[in-house]
């Protein structure tokens, strides 16, 4: 796999929460430049970024960031406030906490109306696999599916771990056919990037794969 073809499906991604203005436009040249998939950035930078790029560049961000336990009113409010200010993408994190007690069916009913207020959107599941068992990993993978969501997604990155092999691999055997991987938290490398492709991933989220492409133009 050549590296234009692995940019191609990275979310760009800056979300630091000392992020400036000045980062994330040079976010946005950089994923114009390197036709990633999207730049995912924070919710409010998403009006600037629009206006900034145009149609040239996917804007993606993330509702319930980075922990997921706010109200299911307030990811939906995030959700619309976003859309309505021009993203394309969106990632949410869903409540974890839910999850572990047992209560499916709020995740699933959550899921559902973000999808709702998401008005045709990408919408990515981010159900930080660090935090959770194999058969929650499971139990996810099955209510993504029936939630109509586009993606599910590994990590936020800010807790404590990422993406791994293991995970990609579990979501290509138990999501439906329906629903895409997205690989995201410490993939540093080309060979990282191409392994969680082939295992499954049509998305990655990372900054350092267009660092690397950047160290590769010098040489």
């Amino acid at each position: 796999m050549n590296l234009e073809k692995i940019l191609n499906a990275c979310d760009h991604t800056l979300l630091l929460q000392t992020a400036t203005w000045e980062e994330i436009r040079a976010l946005c040249d950089d994923g114009i430049k390197y036709h990633t998939a999207s730049v995912c950035i924070p919710p409010c930078y998403v009006q600037r970024a629009r206006e900034y790029v145009g149609n040239r560049l996917k804007i993606c961000t993330v509702i319930g960031f980075p922990n997921g336990n706010m109200t299911t009113e307030s990811k939906v409010f995030e959700t619309r406030d976003a859309v309505e200010k021009g993203a394309d993408e969106i990632d949410m994190v869903i409540n974890i906490g839910m999850l572990r007690a047992g209560d499916d069916a709020y995740v699933l009913d959550e899921i559902r109306k973000i999808r709702a207020a998401c008005e045709g959107k990408i919408l990515k599941v981010i159900i930080e696999t660090c935090l959770l068992t194999e058969e929650e990993k499971k139990r996810m993978c099955r209510i993504v599916t029936d939630s109509g969501a586009d993606f599910i997604k590994t990590s936020t990155g800010f807790s404590t771990g990422g993406a791994t092999f293991a995970d990609v691999e579990l979501f290509a055997k138990y999501v439906g056919p329906h629903v895409k991987i997205k690989a995201a938290g410490g993939i540093s490398s080309l060979a990282d990037a191409e392994k969680f492709l082939a295992l499954g991933a049509v998305r990655l989220g990372t900054s350092r794969i267009v660092k690397i492409a950047k160290t590769l133009e010098t040489k």
